[in-house]
């Protein structure tokens, strides 16, 4: 049974909290140079120095929150006392099986784009009952995203979820910080002509058949006219949780992430791809009216761990997805190692 509301909201409120300090620690970060240098690499994904600032606040969070509740944090760049990668155990000493929560976070989802200051970048966290190692991005029970802004940002947004009871959003004022509600409603367009619509292509080793099945998205289902009238719009925003939010304000009418399948599609080993720390707020979007599947039909899952490839798609509805899910399920289908 999903957590009373009361239970819930205090979760939510405390990784609020969180994310506020993560949000105040960057935007005082920016008299600070050399952001963008590396500081250390993971089996996940590169630690960029931004990236490590903030990482004192996670330990902050889980010494705090464990004094109360014993919990498992899920995260990149930490690990335990046996050398396990991405997980940790509070207080320290606590058995496993006596843990009451996982907690999974991203604290900076969209290092890159920040730390060049081109656009914002995403806190992400998710609570999940502990059940073992079962445990997985399903359970997720309440998730909390907020915008960390770029240096020219005076406002940003907060969003959060508990399951069954919606999904809730803020615009906050940095200065003076007041806020007001934030309209959630994903797109009810039918069609992804005129509106922004993306198969993820960030970096090298999959742009090709990324680019390959969004052409042919679009050439299913909007006119060659239409299409060299440029009709059909691609946002490469590197971010899971940015893209979550695109969805959620109507921004965006889908978006497919299937970096892990492209892979296996071509014979290559997997490289940098969306990990379930990435997916934490799947439950916001979710909550919010997005359909949000694994890319071949079955609804976004995954284990709480830090390194498991995570393919996605999301529909702003349900017209959306009945229209575009049969040619992405036959592209791969074609193309899959049998």
């Amino acid at each position: 049974m999903p957590w009373e509301a009361k239970k819930g909201q205090a979760i939510a409120d405390r990784l609020i909290e969180f994310q506020r300090a993560v949000r105040d620690r960057i935007i005082s970060s920016r008299t600070i140079s050399g952001l963008e240098k590396i500081d250390r690499s993971s089996s996940a994904d590169t630690i960029y120095r931004i990236d490590a600032l903030v990482e004192p606040l996670i330990e902050d969070l889980c010494r705090e929150w464990s004094k109360s509740t014993p919990l498992i944090l899920i995260a990149e760049g930490i690990e335990d006392e046996e050398g396990r990668e991405g997980i940790k155990v509070y207080p320290r000493g606590t058995p496993v099986e006596r843990a009451l929560i996982q907690l999974i976070i991203d604290p900076i989802d969209g290092t890159r784009g920040l730390m060049y200051d081109k656009r914002s970048a995403w806190a992400l966290a998710g609570v999940a009952p502990n059940r073992g190692a079962g445990t997985r991005l399903r359970d997720i029970e309440v998730a909390v995203m907020t915008e960390l802004p770029i240096s020219k940002m005076g406002r940003g947004d907060t969003l959060w979820a508990i399951k069954g009871r919606g999904t809730r959003a803020v615009r906050t004022e940095f200065a003076g910080g007041l806020q007001q509600p934030l309209l959630i409603a994903p797109s009810t367009a039918d069609s992804i002509d005129h509106g922004f619509s993306s198969v993820v292509n960030f970096f090298p080793g999959t742009k090709l058949v990324a680019g390959e099945l969004m052409e042919r998205i679009a050439e299913e289902l909007i006119p060659s006219t239409e299409v060299r009238e440029s009709s059909v719009f691609d946002d490469q925003y590197i971010s899971t949780g940015g893209q979550f939010y695109e969805l959620v304000v109507g921004h965006d009418r889908f978006i497919a992430d299937l970096r892990p399948l492209f892979y296996e599609m071509q014979g290559k080993p997997q490289g940098l791809c969306c990990h379930p720390y990435d997916c934490a707020c799947w439950l916001v979007a979710k909550e919010a009216g997005v359909i949000l599947t694994d890319g071949l039909g079955g609804p976004l899952d995954g284990p709480m761990d830090v390194t498991s490839g995570i393919s996605w798609i999301g529909y702003a509805n349900a017209a959306l997805r009945g229209k575009i899910e049969p040619i992405v399920k036959e592209f791969l289908r074609k193309r899959m190692p049998r």
